[in-house]
């Protein structure tokens, strides 16, 4: 796996979970932990998606890295903001 590839997953990933904190302010976790939370997403999305959207985005590997990572990175913070504000 390439360095570079999984630096541009991870600030996906953060840019994502940043703009899902700011879409839903009730479930936010912080700037902190939602580049965090957008960072672990944004690299597992990559991998796990990134290839199945580049088939879509017309063969553009980084383009489809870039669309998985920052998705995932936005859906995971809201996910565990959701259930953090749910047991609490």
């Amino acid at each position: 796996m390439d360095i570079m590839a999984l630096v541009i997953q991870a600030v996906s990933g953060v840019v994502g979970g940043n703009v899902g904190g700011q879409v839903n302010k009730a479930s936010s976790l912080g700037t902190t932990m939602n580049s965090v939370l957008g960072a672990i997403g944004g690299v597992g999305g990559g991998q796990l998606l990134g290839g199945a959207l580049t088939g879509l985005l017309g063969g553009n590997a980084t383009a489809g890295n870039v669309s998985a990572s920052a998705l995932v990175g936005l859906l995971l913070p809201l996910i565990v903001g959701m259930l953090k504000k749910k047991s609490a």
